[in-house]
């Protein structure tokens, strides 16, 4: 079954570039993943269908709240996010998924 790996922020938008980069890592790996980036505002929505939930840095305020929904959690360093490094988001997320 598909794992779905979602990220949030403040927007969507640099945070898609860095989705793009995950793909591209999780497909070099051979690995099945849904991973989308989404607003904060969209965490009611978006967070219940999530297998792990990845934030930016700049949303890290709302750790706590995220945490609520009862998913695996974690922010984004915010050094793999500056290089928009997908294999390091990559790795965070498949720690929270047990996989790493």
């Amino acid at each position: 079954m598909t794992k779905v790996i979602t990220l949030f922020c403040s927007a969507g938008m640099s945070t898609s570039l860095l989705v793009n980069k995950m793909k591209e890592a999780a497909a070099a790996e051979g690995k099945d993943y849904q991973i989308a980036a989404f607003s904060l505002g969209e965490a009611p929505n978006e967070a219940p269908k999530a297998d792990c939930i990845l934030i930016g840095p700049q949303v890290r305020f709302a750790l706590d709240k995220l945490k609520a929904y009862g998913k695996p959690i974690d922010s984004i360093d915010m050094r793999i996010y500056g290089l928009m490094d997908g294999k390091g988001a990559l790795a965070i997320a498949k720690k929270l998924l047990g996989e790493e």
